[in-house]
């Protein structure tokens, strides 16, 4: 008996051992991470945290130790003991004036090799001691600047530029790269660094399965229906056990018995990447300051880091409160994983539990249209579940249902004729659409316009009947992206909509280029729609 109790209890040692996450650069270097976000001795307070250190961390920080004091030169400090990131893409000089020759060129230069093998993967750890980036076994394309590691849902959106320039292995191995981190970490994190292990992104892993479907055949399905079954056990955890008017972590439970999804973070803390601005947000607020957080941080999980989108009054960021929403993007794309999961079952076989699925996509259809299709707008909006009411923001997250919903497209279509008219009024300027109304400084705000909410409302347009003015807005994405790159030789991450010859703003960082999902979508919006006259 007692050898039998040992080994349980070695085992369960053993599993949590596993299941520990690898150390994050707040953990590891302490007062010396404190002090490197808060003095700012770098811009991008991104930098530090994407250091590698030369030698032992524990070495290093026996050092900072005993030169710690008022007459430290903290930066020196640092270049001594860290290998500053670098962004080879920068090396990069233009010389087609062709964009879509320059895109092909670029996922070259957007690529990075395996940190790790697939037969011997380093679980849990990082490519070298002391490093937050989390090892891949597989190629993958970054988005470029500042973004030096892959990004969960921007892959996307690059996926679909892939696909058009025929790069359909890179494809595949970005999509192994998803799986491997579900099933090292149980989720696909924010991207592949250890400080963005405690959050997500708006979960497009299904739609990444169906697009390698599309090339590789339905046994796609099947393939990676584990992953995607992990995936959404990530996303419903406390589930089962919460009761009416409760919610729990990325769940959220309604008075009539609802259940619908939310972004959250786990951990109620500064981001690491943003860790000054944080604090000085939280202070500024004088509010809670974990919650303040937690608020910030589950917009970072949104993607859409920041917007009017998220505040209570609609125009401060300290007014933050993106965990009270039910968002309406995210519980589409969560419809969609129930929907390819049926699927996978499908092909496997086995029917009933299909259908158990396809039955929960029915109900979270239902509560969509329920608590987030606006009578009053004509148009789907986030729900404060706090407060009982739609968000009266009109955004381009209204148009994933057009996208996701597989339903009687009649119904989807005059839905949409309506919702083309807000479209219209609100969010269509020179450029494209912007990403709400409102002109708050944020970068997800006015003026500006990004490219995966440019091809999600005109795919929803498209796909439900509003083809003019879904080709509309291609014409005029595609005419800025091409002006851009004519006149600078970059593809940026954002672009200033409204005023056509400005750059965009806003935000905690510069302007980037580069940029994988500005590629991916140009890529396939051509495609489709073909150059501006004046560019052939």
């Amino acid at each position: 008996m007692k050898r039998t109790i040992w080994l349980i209890s070695l085992v369960g040692y053993l599993l949590s051992a596993a299941a520990q996450l690898p150390a994050t650069p707040d953990k590891i270097y302490g007062d010396l991470f404190h002090q490197v976000q808060m003095s700012k001795i770098f811009p991008d307070g991104k930098t530090f945290v994407d250091c590698i250190p030369k030698r032992s961390p524990k070495d290093i920080m026996y050092d900072y130790g005993l030169r710690k004091g008022p007459q430290m030169d903290l930066k020196k400090f640092v270049e001594e003991n860290f290998d500053l990131p670098h962004t080879p893409q920068l090396n990069y000089i233009t010389r087609e004036k062709d964009v879509v020759m320059h895109i092909k060129n670029l996922w070259g230069v957007l690529r990075r090799e395996p940190d790790i093998t697939p037969a011997s993967p380093a679980v849990g750890s990082a490519a070298r001691e002391g490093s937050s980036l989390l090892p891949l076994p597989y190629p993958y394309i970054v988005p470029g600047g500042r973004f030096r590691e892959i990004y969960y849902w921007d892959s996307y959106f690059t996926m679909l530029g892939l696909k058009e320039s025929g790069e359909h292995v890179m494809i595949e191995n970005m999509v192994k790269n998803f799986a491997y981190l579900i099933n090292t970490y149980g989720h696909i994190p924010n991207g592949n660094r250890t400080y963005y292990l405690s959050r997500s992104q708006p979960p497009f892993f299904a739609l990444m399965v169906e697009l390698l479907a599309e090339i590789k055949g339905d046994s796609t399905y099947a393939t990676y229906l584990p992953e995607l079954e992990k995936e959404y056990n990530y996303w419903m955890e406390g589930a089962a056990k919460l009761t009416a008017g409760q919610s729990v972590k990325r769940v959220v439970k309604l008075k009539d018995g609802t259940v619908m999804n939310r972004y959250w973070d786990d951990n109620p803390a500064p981001r690491q990447e943003s860790y000054r601005e944080d604090i000085e947000t939280a202070e500024r607020s004088k509010r809670n300051k974990t919650e303040m957080y937690q608020h910030l941080r589950a917009g970072a999980e949104s993607g859409i880091d920041f917007s009017s989108r998220w505040f209570a009054d609609v125009k401060r960021l300290v007014t933050i409160q993106t965990t009270h929403y039910i968002p309406v993007d995210l519980n589409a794309l969560l419809y969609k994983l129930e929907i390819v999961i049926a699927k996978g079952f499908m092909v496997n076989h086995n029917d009933s539990t299909s259908a158990l699925f396809r039955k929960r996509a029915d109900k979270r259809i239902l509560a969509i249209d329920k608590y987030c299709w606006s009578k009053t707008i004509n148009f789907y909006t986030d729900y404060n579940y706090r407060i009982g009411k739609q968000s009266t923001i009109v955004s381009p997250a209204g148009m994933y249902p057009f996208c996701l919903f597989n339903r009687k497209l009649d119904y989807m279509s005059l839905l949409a004729r309506r919702a083309g008219e807000v479209i219209k009024e609100k969010l269509l300027r020179d450029g494209g659409i912007q990403t709400t109304a409102n002109a708050t400084g944020e970068q997800w705000d006015a003026p500006n316009g990004w490219a995966p909410l440019q091809w999600m409302t005109i795919w929803g347009l498209d796909r439900c009947g509003q083809r003019e003015l879904a080709r509309d807005i291609a014409d005029r994405w595609i005419k800025l992206n091409v002006d851009v790159f004519q006149r600078t030789g970059k593809l940026m991450e954002k672009y200033n909509v409204a005023d056509t010859k400005l750059e965009a703003g806003g935000g905690e960082y510069a302007g980037q280029d580069g940029f994988g999902w500005t590629n991916g979508v140009l890529l396939k919006l051509i495609s489709k729609y073909g150059l501006p006259k004046e560019a052939n």
